[in-house]
């Protein structure tokens, strides 16, 4: 069989479906949440488009009140079913972008949009593979079941909702990662640190004001901009504008001033990149409080900067918190600050966005943070948690995807580990399985974000041949 000349026969449909997936902004919008909605219209439109495309090819479909939807194909009355989860929200835009995000646009063997390789790209590949395995009529022991989320990008709201009503998988896989297979997954912590109102420095007098600083949209992303606002004697803003100029110029980043008689607006562009891999972009926030860090502020401001500056700048593996850490199968543990917020009549906080490897413990982490951040005098949120996920070697699922990619790409299938956290940790038995191939470029949670052609034919390929196998293993 030549799986890949069956994903190439069917592109032109693949393209054509995918596209209308793309173009559907599928959000998380509170604004439109409702019942049989509950993330918002234009997730749950991407919903159904996905189950009434499976329901189409005749495969089975649910849908959980849009928390989640499903679509089977194989025996009824099997035992067991194998999944295959994908997800079909995608994070805010942020950015320029050459073409409107929800627009997909095809240039240069790539489709661009956000969500192409994140993950709806990915979702529709699982979905093609499946209907070529059923259009040939390959036999299936097991049922196959391709499960669509809708919150992966948030809390995984879906994936609770789902374990709630369904039984769980013999085995499966997520087709939101790389190849060859990721069965290790760091653990999580997300939580924003907070700086109460009324702390002792409130009432210190220096040259500046800060109004307001703002950096980042989502929790998981390197912020790209950060904005402050500072008022001040004109002269001294004229000073600031110049040395903050000169900064930007020694350290190589990108800024700007606006600026008016008493206020000065500045702006900051860094590079963005996954929280899972924050040392590949450039915190705009953080290079911004960097700067102002050592001028005189009146009243919390200097507290503020200081201690974020002190406890983040230049530092993704938490050596400042006291909490650097690595083992050999899942690497270091990595923060990201993707949100920072200085407002003196609102919120001051900063989130941190914190990925350990399998050797930590959650506990034992936020008993260090807890105790760093208190000399500060800052205060920590409740907490959201994701254990690290670990599938071993010789699980037979792991074998037969092994078998897949190297009889599909002629490479060793080497198995690897996450800081991302995908569903595959849901499953005690799920691992992440593609898209993108080793050495590849990663767009996802980026400004013009794409995906290959090329790679989603590939892709398709692998992942029908091993529905085919996984459908038929012996568990």
């Amino acid at each position: 069989m030549n799986w890949y000349e069956q994903a190439v026969s069917r592109k032109a449909a693949m393209l054509h479906d995918l596209k209308g997936l793309l173009g559907i902004p599928s959000i998380f919008d509170p604004d439109t949440a409702a019942p049989g909605q509950p993330m918002g219209a234009g997730i749950a439109e991407a919903l159904r488009y996905m189950l009434d495309l499976c329901k189409a090819e005749g495969f089975r479909v649910c849908n959980h009140d849009g928390f989640v939807g499903y679509a089977e194909y194989g025996p009824v009355d099997a035992e067991h079913y194998i999944a295959v989860l994908s997800h079909l929200d995608v994070v805010p835009i942020s950015g320029e972008w050459v073409t409107p995000p929800f627009e997909p646009a095809v240039r240069d063997g790539r489709i661009y949009s956000r969500g192409a390789i994140d993950d709806k790209g990915p979702a529709m590949a699982s979905f093609y593979a499946l209907k070529i395995v059923k259009e040939l009529g390959l036999p299936l022991k097991h049922r196959i079941r391709l499960i669509f989320g809708t919150d992966e990008e948030r809390t995984h709201r879906c994936m609770e909702k789902y374990k709630e009503l369904e039984p769980m998988p013999a085995c499966g896989f997520t087709p939101d990662a790389e190849f060859p297979i990721v069965c290790a997954e760091k653990g999580q912590i997300n939580t924003r640190i907070m700086f109460p109102s009324g702390h002792p420095e409130t009432g210190t007098k220096g040259d500046f004001e800060l109004i307001s600083f703002h950096s980042g949209v989502v929790a998981n992303m390197v912020p790209e901009a950060a904005e402050a606002v500072v008022v001040g004697d004109p002269e001294r803003l004229k000073d600031m504008e110049h040395e903050y100029l000169a900064y930007c110029n020694e350290m190589q980043l990108q800024g700007k001033v606006e600026r008016s008689d008493q206020s000065l607006v500045l702006h900051m562009a860094g590079k963005a990149a996954h929280g899972m891999e924050p040392q590949l972009g450039i915190n705009a926030g953080l290079a911004l409080i960097h700067f102002l860090k050592d001028l005189a502020w009146n009243g919390s401001a200097g507290h503020f900067l200081s201690t974020v500056d002190t406890l983040l700048y230049n530092d993704v593996y938490g050596q400042a918190l006291g909490i650097a850490m690595e083992d050999d199968i899942s690497g270091p543990l990595t923060v990201n600050s993707g949100l920072l917020q200085y407002e003196p009549q609102g919120e001051t906080f900063f989130h941190i966005n914190l990925r350990f490897p399998i050797c930590g413990s959650y506990d034992e982490l936020l008993k260090k943070i807890s105790s760093k951040i208190a000399a500060y005098h800052l205060v920590m949120e409740p907490p959201s948690l994701k254990k690290p996920h670990y599938v071993p070697e010789g699980h037979p699922m792991i074998r037969a995807l092994q078998e897949t990619y190297l009889a599909e790409t002629g490479q060793a299938a080497e198995l690897l580990s996450t800081g991302g956290g995908t569903y595959a940790a849901h499953f005690p038995m799920g691992v992440a399985f593609g898209p993108l191939f080793p050495g590849m470029e990663s767009t996802a949670h980026q400004s013009n974000e794409y995906i290959e052609i090329e790679l989603l034919l590939r892709a398709t390929a692998i992942y029908a041949r091993a529905v085919s196998k996984l459908g038929n293993l012996e568990l």
